[in-house]
């Protein structure tokens, strides 16, 4: 399917001899304007940046709260008699025997024609356990129990690509071991799809939680995933622009994803990078009206696991999209290519940044008569007011947009929660950081994401 080690080659061939020229770069500034200029032209461009990704969020959200156009379903159109087209519905568990017999009952609950669809259960050739699991269920005539060759890497992506190879459908969707989807989603994406121009090659559900009050964890997950995938994503569906796909429940085309090669199985966010690979092609995606419950992470490590792995797959979809001849732009100009570094560049950007600024203001205040000086000389009066706006306006606007997000949700117990967002981002920072280390090590390597701890009520946060 898509080209093995894709994004490994593109580090090697492009990108390290940009970072070099980045690092010449810097220690020219150094040695021309000399430490202090430099400093100054380094804080004058990062407040730039934030001012940036301040307005574009600002613009976002307005946009959702303006028009929440999610494609939607009437019961009257679900309640027709019709001839249904075929579906598959692609399932990869990787040592998720614990949470199977969840997933099944999901699937089975689906409203959809049993001719019609098929469930196609991936599971990886090493794992026996869940192969047992799965063998020892007894499963409607519709599911399929397709073992994946042993091979590398051993990634999600991967295992979807084989079960594409497999797959003779008109449409297909993506679910994840934990998901319970609405048990319409399927039929309303076939609806929203006939109904939507043929361009519209993928439909992405929202996505949230089922246990988001199992501790402060999960809580704020919870907060995350009400503002990326009911206004983030919907402002970003608004400017017809790239959409970072959400790992699950995204409903293709048959025909197009195919076409495309499937998913890039090198890539461990491969759903970011399909976004940005559908858009390049002339398709757009739209947020369907259904929703798919998900686990929220409770346990801190196995949450710092799965953050880091995703950042770390944005960072190669970064590298990836923005090698020579990779850009996101459709034509000479395209606005949009500006939004695709807004939206990922901008996200790995402020996970990296934010420390710094925060210790900077922190010590700035604890520390004003010993070090305020300094740190005002590096401000300019521009500066200064810039970083101010993106300091108090900013961080304000911020957990705002996560209080939005719970009240669209109507998740009116976790607004009080958002006090602690601040704490959260730095988690995240934290995860970067993984994320970035593995990269550079191990790029490819898929850090598991242990389902099911709400079965045990297991919690550490």
């Amino acid at each position: 399917m898509q080209n093995p080690n894709l994004a490994l080659k593109v580090f090697r061939m492009y990108h390290l001899w940009v970072l070099c020229f980045v690092i010449l770069l810097v220690i020219l500034l150094l040695l021309i304007l000399g430490l202090k200029d430099s400093i100054i032209a380094a804080t004058a461009t990062i407040s730039t940046l934030y001012l940036a990704d301040l307005i574009f969020n600002l613009r976002l959200v307005l946009s959702s709260l303006h028009n929440p156009g999610s494609i939607k379903v009437t019961s009257d159109e679900l309640k027709k008699e019709r001839e249904w087209p075929t579906y598959t519905v692609f399932c990869p568990l990787y040592k998720e025997s614990a949470i199977l017999n969840q997933f099944v009952e999901a699937m089975t609950k689906i409203d959809y024609p049993i001719d019609k669809m098929t469930i196609m259960l991936l599971l990886e050739e090493d794992d026996e356990d869940t192969i047992n699991a799965a063998r020892n269920l007894t499963l409607p005539k519709n599911f399929i129990t397709t073992v994946v060759p042993d091979s590398l890497p051993k990634t999600k992506p991967k295992a979807c690509n084989y079960g594409l190879m497999l797959a003779q459908s008109e449409y297909a969707v993506i679910f994840d071991a934990e998901d319970i989807p609405d048990t319409d989603q399927l039929k309303k994406a076939v609806l929203a799809f006939e109904n939507t121009p043929a361009n519209i090659a993928c439909l992405q559900a929202k996505l949230n939680f089922y246990n988001p009050s199992q501790n402060i964890l999960t809580r704020l997950f919870t907060q995350e995933y009400s503002l990326w995938f009911n206004l983030i994503l919907v402002g970003l569906q608004n400017f017809k622009g790239p959409v970072p796909l959400g790992g699950t429940s995204n409903h293709f085309r048959s025909a197009v994803l195919k076409s495309l090669g499937g998913w890039d199985p090198y890539n461990v966010t491969e759903d970011c990078d399909l976004g940005m690979r559908l858009f390049k092609q002339g398709f757009y995606t739209g947020m369907l009206d259904s929703y798919t419950l998900e686990e929220a992470n409770s346990q801190l490590q196995n949450w710092m696991r799965q953050r880091s792995r995703w950042i770390k797959g944005y960072m190669q979809t970064l590298l990836v999209h923005t090698g020579k001849g990779r850009s996101v732009k459709r034509k000479k100009f395209d606005f949009h290519n500006l939004t695709f570094h807004l939206v990922v560049s901008g996200k790995i950007f402020t996970l990296f940044v934010n420390p710094l600024m925060i210790l900077m203001t922190i010590t700035y205040f604890i520390a004003r008569g010993l070090v305020g000086s300094t740190i005002k000389s590096v401000y300019p009066a521009p500066v200064f007011y810039m970083a101010l706006i993106t300091l108090l306006a900013g961080n304000f606007l911020y957990v705002y947009y996560y209080i939005l997000g719970c009240i669209d949700r109507r998740n009116w117990s976790l607004i009080k929660y958002a006090v602690f967002i601040p704490i959260y981002w730095l988690l995240m920072s934290l995860a970067g950081s993984i994320g970035l280390y593995q990269l550079l090590v191990k790029p490819h390597y898929w850090e598991k994401t242990i389902h099911g701890l709400h079965l045990t009520k297991e919690t550490n946060v």
